[in-house]
């Protein structure tokens, strides 16, 4: 699932190199970050290691402007390398000619501050001293990285630049020199030129440009500002999140979570910072979206202020994404899934094949004499490779149901697609299962998985009972391995159709005999799995434990687990379109987890 990216603005471009057109950004520093969840608040904190943070993918990676991604306009250039470095995740990226303002910009260090998006992957739980919540994520995933407006680290600087904030040593300015300045335009210009050099703000410079200070009296007072900094102690590198929704981000997953739970499923609890967003219609989401990009609605008409939001902000169209995400995982998710309970799930890092080598059981050891040599042992090894796919299917909810505020269809269509999407990873696990008249995929030793070489199928078929059981067992346990020494292999699972779901039942009952010949030898020791999409009323199987043998396995692309949604504003479509994206694959990686008996 599209999980949403995590984005923290804690970062500043530095080492520009004018020729090359490049810059390299402190991306990360592993400050901590207040964040919250369904639980409360927490903080988190990024692990800034080779091992939790791949760079073999980043060559490319977009620079953004302020996380936009509506156009290829929003793109000022790529990434062109990274490395840690002192506990620091330090980026190189390259500026597009087109954006030669942007590069500009840089160079003189009016834009300094850059934030990145990422997803976690693993974390780790705990608590500070005050017993306050902790998360340290210790693997995530680079998505991009953006120029934006507001930093969050005070002490993050463009790096290896000249300085131009003066000392604290330096000779006052000669503030009886008559100003060089020819107009008031001009002063009040050098003045809010000051207030951005120094960072002084706003404030300041208006509180000059009303008091009509001259351009000697303006460097004077940035002077005494820089002094007057200096002297008090930096404060420590933090990021705020917590409920403020200054961050557009932010606000698309709490007005996606209000119109979840608002429109889709009223059971769901909402979180403090999204509890404003509760009850809004589409038209006031539109303007809240158009007001946090610093967009005027005075006037505008509901067509009108929906029409702008679709087509001049990407936040408008995400909340849609984000409330569709949070419909069609619960679908997902809720939906039976009966043969991954009997597989294994892993990642694939691309859509490569991906062949996975099964090494042998270790051979025995032997005694060393005295004075003997140590003897150089054999592994056997065997081969499957399988690779994942990309399947999925667009939607659309149009303008005049946004205009309408009708969102039930939009909500109904998120839900079936999750389930469609659960429903399509079922059928593509058991037709795998059924292939060549229910004997299963051809293997790498160019026999079905259910052979009676590989001593996983029944000479006979026959009806579920104790002795075919009891066959069935005993064939697990006498598997061998490459080598051919035993691997025993413990049975987990009775796979079944609907037609033979009471026999199981029966079969599997725990028992509570009186006499010693009454006792049920399988009574509580297999879990019965019924799936209703095998159609051979009459066969049925023995597993083993997948975390203990390889056997049937599933993967997904790495980072896209389940179904993802992209948004954007509709043009086929007057409205919204929505993508519905699965990366997955499967195949048999060993017979010897599996066992079948057809039956009759």
């Amino acid at each position: 699932m599209n999980a949403p990216a995590f984005v923290r603005a804690a970062f500043t471009p530095s080492s520009v190199d004018d020729d090359a057109r490049t810059a390299e950004l402190i991306a990360a520093t592993g400050a901590g970050v207040d964040r919250a969840d369904f639980d409360g608040p927490f903080r988190e904190v990024l692990e800034i290691s080779e091992r939790a943070v791949d760079l073999s993918h980043i060559e490319g990676m977009p620079l953004l402007d302020n996380h936009n991604r509506r156009t290829v306009d929003d793109i000022k250039g790529a990434v062109r390398g990274g490395r840690i470095e002192a506990g620091q995740l330090i980026l190189k990226v390259e500026f597009s000619p087109r954006a030669e303002d942007v590069f500009q910009d840089v160079k003189r260090g009016i834009i300094r501050n850059v934030s990145v998006g990422y997803a976690p992957e693993t974390w780790r739980d705990s608590t500070d001293q005050k017993g306050a919540r902790v998360r340290t994520i210790t693997r995530w995933a680079l998505h991009e990285v953006s120029l934006v407006p507001v930093g969050a680290d005070p002490n993050a600087k463009v790096r290896n630049m000249p300085e131009t904030t003066p000392t604290t040593d330096a000779p006052p300015p000669n503030t009886t020199t008559p100003a060089a300045v020819t107009t008031r335009a001009a002063a009040n210009q050098e003045i809010r030129a000051l207030a951005t050099t120094f960072d002084l703000g706003s404030d300041w410079a208006n509180d000059l440009i009303d008091r009509g200070a001259s351009e000697g009296e303006a460097r004077a007072a940035a002077l005494e500002a820089m002094r007057t900094r200096q002297s008090r102690p930096a404060p420590a590198a933090r990021v705020t999140v917590g409920f403020s929704n200054d961050d557009p981000a932010q606000l698309v997953t709490r007005m996606g979570e209000a119109l979840y739970a608002t429109r889709a499923n009223p059971r769901h609890q909402l979180s403090e910072p999204a509890r404003p967003y509760a009850n809004l219609t589409t038209l006031d989401m539109a303007r809240e979206c158009l007001r946090a990009r610093g967009f005027s609605t005075t006037g505008l008409n509901p067509v009108d202020t929906i029409t702008r939001a679709l087509h001049t902000t990407s936040d408008f169209p995400a909340i849609f994404g984000d409330t569709a995400n949070r419909v069609l995982r619960a679908a997902y998710q809720a939906a039976p899934a009966v043969l991954k309970r009997a597989a294994r799930q892993t990642s694939h890092r691309d859509f490569r094949a991906k062949t996975r080598i099964q090494v042998s059981e270790a051979p025995s050891l032997e005694k060393v004499h005295e004075a003997g040599e140590f003897k150089y042992g054999t592994f056997a090894e065997a081969k499957e490779s399988y690779k994942v796919d990309t399947f999925g299917k667009i939607f659309g909810i149009s303008r005049q149901a946004l205009v309408n505020d009708d969102l039930g269809a939009f909500t109904d269509v998120g839900g079936k697609f999750g389930l469609a999407a659960a429903e399509f990873e079922g059928q593509f696990l058991v037709s795998l299962l059924v292939q060549g008249s229910g004997l299963g995929p051809t293997m790498d030793d160019a026999k079905r998985l259910f052979h009676t070489d590989h001593g996983n199928l029944a000479s006979s078929g026959a009806a579920l009972s104790e002795t075919t059981l009891d066959a069935a067992r005993l064939a697990m346990r006498r598997q061998k391995g490459l080598t051919g020494s035993p691997v025993n292999v413990a049975p987990r699972f009775l796979l079944v159709p609907p037609e033979l779901e009471t026999d199981a039942e029966k079969l599997l009952a725990q028992l509570q005999p009186i006499k010693t010949e009454d006792v049920n030898p399988f009574g509580g020791k297999l879990e019965l799995l019924v799936e209703a999409r095998l159609t051979d009323a009459y066969r049925w199987y023995v597993v083993g434990d997948p975390a203990v043998i390889e056997g049937l396995e599933y993967a997904y692309l790495q980072g896209s687990e389940g179904p993802q949604t992209e948004t954007r504003a509709g043009f086929e479509v007057d409205g919204m379109e929505f993508k519905v994206r699965l990366d997955f694959g499967a195949a048999f990686l060993d017979h010897r987890g599996w066992y079948t008996n057809a039956g009759h």
